[in-house]
């Protein structure tokens, strides 16, 4: 039995699947596909460490555990939707809603004050920010958009905003202090035992990491951000965009960079409400306000005080918004700036929409307005500069004739800047931060003051050799320029430059045009390029990597949710993953308001065509390998025929889609010749579906329009989820006696 694994996560992917599900249960049932599913959802993760306080009819597997394990095996073929990369008020408002449920969990301790505190912190940590991806990514990530996806795009192209040469948007970045100008490197030439301390100024030590191991050839790296460096860099720029009237914009990653980002982000906060904080820094205090979470959880402390303090509180925050410059919004209906929450900003998102949107973001007024895109830390924010200047001088780029950027991404084994959660700290004391192995040898050293954020890094050697290999091979593959973002002014990208240029002479690379350019140049080279209409293969480290899987296809294509995304495991097996899901929540909020979900599953589709493929060939199934390319040709036709789901409530949405994805595949499945057993099969099923069309249609559309209940945000209600989710009666009866 040949199986692939489905992974069940939040909002509206999550959503999405209860529809789409059923239907490839049905159409990979007779071809010897067993179909598992396995729950990685922020409320499954925290009942899974939490075991140990549930009743014993409440206790739930750890699903990640377990396909952390499976991912080092050959045969792991996994579909993974995207989950929440929980912030601290999401984990929160999690346990919230679990509580309710009658789970017996404790609260989120903001401020430990005992052991148990302190152990309940390090298991909700455990799930807080990126705690999925590393944990399966045992491989380096393949990313691009599909040419049906490309083709498509070029004849119906998406709406692109006009730029004009005397844009007054631009990039706000720090030219010291910052964690790409403090960097310290080098690569181990031993295996070794380290730990991370800190030594104040009269020379007691704390460890701040215990010992763990490091291999030979593995890079490591250490920086610190400066917290005074960083006021002064924030305070600066609100004044110079109050000055030049421009709207102000924030751009972190507080999800993924679960440590570092909160932090930049409340110091904003803090700034720009800082008489607020200064002239009610005793009731704050009380109220345990943490700017980190953000100006709409300050309001709702604030709204628990008796009425006439929380009255003058909010009148004094609505002038200190008002006095300052423009706030760009989130939600301009709503009055949801983005400060209000950490979660909201994701930059790899944020940015490309603002670039897309003719450099401009929406005010409180509901008005466009020319943007100061404060992006503090400057290791890849001149991506973003460069691109920004070349829609300056260039104009808007045509998605009639752009090229298209694939992505080789460095992410194994926790490469690089997403595996530094838990060597992340915020600095207590004025001292050192030594980076020592256990024979009390320093290998990286750090000054710090209070308040600074220091931050290490690693990556393998392994997990680079087999980036280098990957990038070859697909250079070999398209003949097309293979460019290496590294920056050789930056410690960190020194010691990668040095294997890659290592590495590269056990290929034959005469026929392939290999750069390594810093990530300013490189943008610069592949916006010519795609502006040319020519194809380009960027080879990048972790978040650039994230970064650009965004950037381009939302350039490219108007989302990044329809990048084929695959992660050739190291040890053969296959991780396919299905777009970005920073739109999620807003998708979620339509479908309780209004019952209509916009979210396109189309990464789905093709995640589960390559899952489908790889199956077939890696455990020769015939039969896999037709359902996969029949896929393939439905979800061409699904594109041309304009059936992915709309943004206006009663027309076709996710769950139409859906239905029109069956069609089309059985549809294929019966033209094919190749299999007869499956063609008289889905013959049957595609005359159903045919001959129902309308009804099926009019049972799914007719109760668009109302608000629903969805039982729950974290943790739905799975009676109630599945009658929203799969409403036509007619088309589940089709699917289920299939």
């Amino acid at each position: 039995m040949s199986k692939i694994i489905y992974t069940k996560t939040d909002e509206a992917p999550g959503l999405a699947t209860v529809s789409f599900l059923p239907i490839v249960k049905a159409f990979t049932k007779s071809s010897n596909i067993d179909i598992e599913i396995r729950d990685i959802s922020l409320s499954s993760r925290i009942l899974a460490n939490f075991s140990h306080k549930l009743n014993k009819d409440q206790i739930v597997e750890n699903d990640l555990k377990y396909l952390g394990n499976l991912v080092n095996q050959p045969s792991a073929n996994i579909i993974k939707l995207p989950n929440i990369s929980a912030s601290i008020p999401q984990i929160k408002n999690a346990i919230i809603e679990l509580q309710k449920l009658g789970y017996n969990i404790p609260g989120y301790p903001d401020d430990p004050q005992n052991d148990d505190d302190e152990e309940n912190k390090k298991i909700y940590d455990l799930v807080k920010g990126s705690a999925v991806n590393p944990v399966l990514r045992e491989g380096n990530s393949d990313r691009r958009v599909p040419s049906a996806i490309k083709n498509y795009a070029k004849a119906n192209p998406h709406s692109m905003g006009e730029w004009k040469e005397d844009s007054k948007t631009h990039i706000s970045t720090m030219n010291k202090g910052d964690f790409r100008n403090n960097e310290k490197s080098l690569t181990l030439n031993t295996e070794k035992q380290i730990y991370i301390s800190h030594t104040n100024l009269e020379g007691k030590e704390e460890i701040l990491k215990d010992d763990f191991q490091v291999q030979k050839g593995e890079v490591i790296d250490a920086s610190v951000l400066k917290k005074e460096a960083l006021v002064d860099f924030i305070q600066n720029e609100i004044i110079d965009a109050k000055n030049s009237g421009l709207l102000l914009s924030l751009h972190l990653k507080a999800t993924m960079m679960k440590v570092s980002d909160p932090i930049i982000f409340g110091h904003v906060v803090r700034i720009f409400l800082k008489d607020v904080f200064k002239k009610y820094s005793k009731i704050f205090n009380e109220l345990e306000v943490n700017p980190n979470d953000g100006i709409g959880t300050l309001l709702d402390k604030v709204s628990s005080l008796e009425p006439e303090m929380s009255n003058k509180i909010m009148e004094d925050i609505d002038i200190a918004i008002k006095k300052g410059p423009y706030l760009a919004m989130v939600n301009s209906d709503e009055n949801i700036s983005n400060l209000h929450v950490p979660s909201d900003i994701i930059i790899d998102a944020s940015m490309p929409a603002m670039i897309k949107n003719s450099g401009k973001m929406w005010n409180r007024n509901n008005e466009m307005m020319d943007t100061k895109a404060i992006i503090p830390d400057s290791s890849y924010s001149l991506v973003y500069k460069a691109t920004i200047d070349f829609c300056k001088k260039n104009g808007a780029f045509n998605p009639k004739f752009m090229g298209s950027v694939s992505n080789i991404g460095l992410m194994a084994k926790k490469a690089e800047e997403y595996g530094s959660h838990d060597k992340t700290f915020e600095i207590e004391q004025d001292g050192n931060v030594l980076i020592k192995d256990i024979n009390g040898e320093i290998l990286i050293e750090q000054k710090v003051k209070k308040g600074d954020i220091f931050r290490m890094c690693q990556v393998k050697d392994e997990p680079i050799k087999n980036w280098v290999k990957l990038a070859v091979e697909r250079g070999k593959h398209t003949k097309e320029p293979v460019i290496f973002w590294l920056d050789k002014e930056r410690s960190h990208d020194i010691e990668l430059i040095r294997k890659v240029e290592s590495y590269l002479k056990d290929y034959n690379t005469k026929d392939i045009e290999i750069k390594i350019l810093s990530p300013y140049e490189a943008t610069k080279f592949t916006l010519k390029r795609i502006s040319e209409g020519k194809n380009t293969i960027s080879v990048t480290g972790n978040v650039l990597r994230d970064y650009l899987t965004d950037l381009f296809p939302i350039l490219e294509v108007g989302t990044s949710a329809k990048m084929l995304s695959i992660v050739p495991l190291m040890n053969g097996g296959g991780l396919f993953e299905t777009g970005a899901g920073g739109s999620a929540p807003k998708h979620v909020q339509q479908i309780m308001k209004e019952n209509h979900l916009r979210w396109d599953s189309l990464g789905e589709f093709l995640a589960l065509e390559v899952s489908l493929d790889h199956l077939g060939k890696n455990n020769n199934n015939s039969k896999a390998s037709l359902l996969s390319s029949c896929l393939g040709v439905a979800i061409e036709k699904l594109l041309m025929t304009n059936k992915s789901p709309s943004r206006k409530v009663g027309e076709l949405d996710n769950r139409g889609s859906h239905f029109y994805l069956a069609l089309y595949w059985s549809e294929a499945l019966s033209n094919q010749t190749k299999n007869i057993e499956l063609k008289n099969e889905f013959s049957k099923m595609y005359d159903l579906l045919k001959n129902n069309e309308s009804k099926i249609v009019e049972e799914i559309n007719k109760h668009q329009g109302k608000s629903v209940n969805l039982g729950g945000y974290y943790a739905t209600d799975i009676e109630k989820t599945e009658k929203i989710m799969r409403p036509s009666s007619i088309l589940n009866n089709i699917i289920n006696t299939h």
